[in-house]
């Protein structure tokens, strides 16, 4: 990608019956798409909800590596991906659900080859993809990590002053980044799912893309006990002890600046958090659910581990606002201005 941004950022509209449709057609028809954006979904669809909607935005069909004039009005550009069924805001439909891994395909596709420089996805309902039969299926995390043929990713959720800070510590007391040893795993699973060598693989993952994506010259980890009072010199279980201890002390004897296990409910605390620059977290909600509370609707989802940049917003698909044109787009401008931005890093770091 050169500086001018020659290369298009991909936007995946996401489940046709959610607010992932609207919320790109609210950011085009505002003109604050960042330049070079390129939507995949439905053009039919877009501009019946856009209508609906009465968003003044041209939905512009577009293909891979084609040069559009530039707009004299708002305008979507859009990768055409057709619907299997027409799709009704707020309603279901297990048949559109290969539609929505096709735009996922197709983006994955459009990065890898170079005609795409990033890609930011709106949200999808696993719930509907798996009552499509589509066996396995956990969620877009998972879904990207064997798409590109990786053996690990890490999911980071990141509130929005903590992504534009290039520096160690947070900027303030409501900023965060956390990333998860465990991602869409019931309970039950989630303590087997912890061993030493996950554990590493997971930490290593996310160091090297503080690094590299995030522009952290050693960045500084802490890390969460899987169990209450991170298990309470083992009265309260021995993960720390046999799993998350002795991980953590090989990674500090390669070099690494990672610290704990310590308890989650004193760990995501202003005193605590001053003198780190992410938390790992051993399970999806131990450390969603406090950063969501500090920056539900400003934070993104990013995908470490992937040979492309993935971003996401922190939201699900929201049927009960769908075609009401009331939903919030910032996360989804969040996801898109931290894109770009890891592109340009990604691009800079290879030269």
């Amino acid at each position: 990608m050169s500086p001018d941004h020659a290369s298009p950022m991909v936007i995946t509209t996401g489940e046709p019956a959610g607010i992932g449709p609207e919320l790109v057609l609210m950011l085009a028809a505002r003109g604050v798409l960042p330049a070079g954006t390129v939507a995949i979904g439905d053009p039919r669809m877009l501009r019946q909800r856009a209508d609906a909607l009465s968003l003044e935005v041209a939905v512009v069909e577009a293909s891979p590596g084609q040069v559009l004039p530039a707009p004299q009005a708002p305008t979507l550009p859009v990768w055409p991906v057709a619907l299997k069924e027409p799709a009704v805001p707020g309603t279901l439909n297990p048949a559109n659900s290969h539609y929505v891994l096709e735009t996922l395909a197709l983006a994955v596709a459009a990065c890898r080859s170079g005609q795409a420089a990033a890609m930011v996805t709106a949200p999808l309902h696993k719930g509907v993809i798996i009552e499509a039969g589509i066996a396995g299926f956990t969620g877009h995390t998972e879904w990207l990590r064997d798409a590109c043929g990786v053996d690990e990713v890490v999911m980071m959720l990141a509130t929005d002053n903590a992504l534009h800070a290039q520096a160690p510590g947070w900027q303030g007391s409501g900023d965060l980044r956390v990333a998860l040893v465990t991602t869409h795993l019931p309970l039950r699973e989630v303590a087997e799912a912890i061993t030493h060598e996950r554990v590493m693989r997971i930490s290593r993952l996310l160091e090297a893309d503080l690094r590299h994506q995030f522009g952290l010259v050693s960045p500084r980890i802490a890390v969460c006990g899987l169990n209450p009072h991170a298990g309470e010199d083992g009265h309260l279980g021995r993960e720390e002890l046999d799993i998350i201890m002795p991980a953590l002390d090989a990674l500090r004897q390669e070099g690494m600046a990672i610290s704990g296990p310590f308890p989650a409910d004193t760990l995501f605390t202003p005193r605590h958090l001053a003198d780190v620059d992410a938390v790992l977290a051993m399970y999806h909600d131990q450390g969603l659910a406090v950063l969501k509370y500090a920056g539900f609707g400003q934070a993104a989802n990013i995908t470490l581990g992937l040979p492309l940049v993935r971003t996401s917003v922190d939201h699900g698909t929201a049927l009960a606002l769908a075609g009401k044109g009331v939903a919030d787009a910032g996360s989804l401008q969040v996801a898109l201005s931290l894109a770009r931005r890891l592109a340009d890093q990604r691009t800079a770091s290879r030269r």
